[in-house]
């Protein structure tokens, strides 16, 4: 029979790998993020602080959207899909988009592109692994979404705009939390012809951004118009309009998605004028990125963040708070700083504040949660 000494000293020789693995991970999505809010500052004149004094500014610049969608989501929804999939070679995906966005950080960024490339064709395979053990309709969507991203990445690393690169980018993005909420509809009793119209959404979506590249104008308009019919059908189809109506935790993410969903339409308005030539592009990315995706994010997190950091969050009221100060510095950005750019870079540096006030308050969420535990399994001892 084995000692418990031994047996200790085993399981801390087996711990160290994964310690330094996710410290690692940790490192490459908190840097990915860092370096591309600074430069989302930066481009609109905030320089807190002064973008001059380093070297890698002009770098971080150019590759804002990049460092965000690919540095720092892709990585993140790699480790989750990782996790999943429960195979180290999953874990390559992640991998290759966190460096490769150090890459780009560092003004390697032809590197860094055909890294994130790399990425892309890696989370491809994990997806198509999925597909393969439960062959269903959100599971060929999350794939659909993985190729969207490849094709994006491929775009960006043969030196193509944005026009051509961001609907791509963001189609990878809408898929993924597009798949998910269909994967929590079957929870409902669906109206006939639901699934139906959403993946027509979709392969609408999907059009828009082919076009774009070709058609900037139709591409835009075509996208636009997908954006809006997505919020619609997620507003009234989805899930969290009853959980809405719940208490704790299935509230809070409810209130988060609803809130998501009309950043969503504001998007797809916003995209559509873009391409009609109205200055609106600002409203367009932010409202879908960070109104959108960053609320899908914030409702999620209570769900991803135990499964891929391994901690547990005290859920309380005090989660509410990002939401609000997240739509509430939106507002300032796209309204207000429509008519006054001031505002608007008062708005961005708000939104910058929201993102660290969300890390800091499911910090504490996780720290509430151990001392509660604790202190509960220290009375038990007694």
């Amino acid at each position: 029979m084995e000692r418990p000494a031994v047996r200790g000293r085993r399981q801390t020789l087996t711990s160290s790998p994964r310690i330094f693995a996710r410290l690692v991970f940790g490192a490459l999505v908190a840097g990915s993020l860092v370096s591309g809010v600074a430069g989302g500052l930066w481009r609109l004149g905030v320089a807190l602080p002064d973008p001059l004094s380093f070297p890698w500014t002009g770098q971080v610049l150019l590759v804002h959207a990049a460092l965000m969608i690919c540095g720092f989501l892709g990585t993140v929804i790699g480790l989750e899909r990782a996790v999943a999939v429960k195979h180290p070679a999953a874990f390559f995906a992640p991998l290759a988009s966190g460096f490769g966005a150090l890459c780009l950080i560092l003004g390697r960024q032809a590197v860094g592109a055909w890294l994130g490339a790399a990425a892309a064709l890696s989370f491809l395979a994990v997806n198509a692994v999925l597909v393969r053990r439960q062959r269903a309709a959100h599971t060929l969507l999350l794939f659909v979404g993985a190729a969207a991203w490849l094709v994006g990445n491929l775009l960006f690393a043969a030196g193509r705009d944005g026009a051509a690169v961001f609907p791509w980018w963001f189609a990878f993005l809408i898929m993924t939390i597009a798949a998910e909420r269909l994967e929590m509809t079957r929870l409902m009793r669906q109206r006939p012809g639901a699934n139906v119209a959403l993946h027509a959404v979709l392969s609408l979506l999907l059009f828009g951004a082919a076009c774009s590249g070709v058609a900037p104008r139709i591409g835009g308009l075509v996208y636009g118009t997908a954006l809006v019919l997505l919020a619609l059908w997620l507003v009234c189809l989805d899930v969290a309009r009853r959980t809405a109506f719940a208490h704790g935790i299935s509230r809070y993410m409810a209130i988060c998605l609803l809130g998501g969903y009309a950043w969503l339409a504001v998007a797809g308005a916003a995209w559509a004028t873009t391409a009609l030539g109205w200055p609106t592009r600002d409203a367009a990315l932010h409202a879908l990125g960070l109104g959108f995706v960053l609320s899908m994010m914030m409702g999620h997190a209570p769900v991803v963040l135990p499964a891929i950091a391994r901690v547990k969050l005290q859920f309380g009221a005090f989660f509410y708070l990002p939401p609000a100060a997240l739509h509430l510095s939106l507002l300032t950005r796209l309204v207000m700083g429509f008519f006054s750019q001031p505002l608007r870079a008062a708005g961005a540096s708000l939104n910058a504040a929201t993102i660290g006030f969300f890390a800091v308050t499911m910090a504490g969420a996780a720290v509430a949660w151990r001392f509660q535990h604790g202190v509960a399994r220290a009375r038990k001892t007694r």
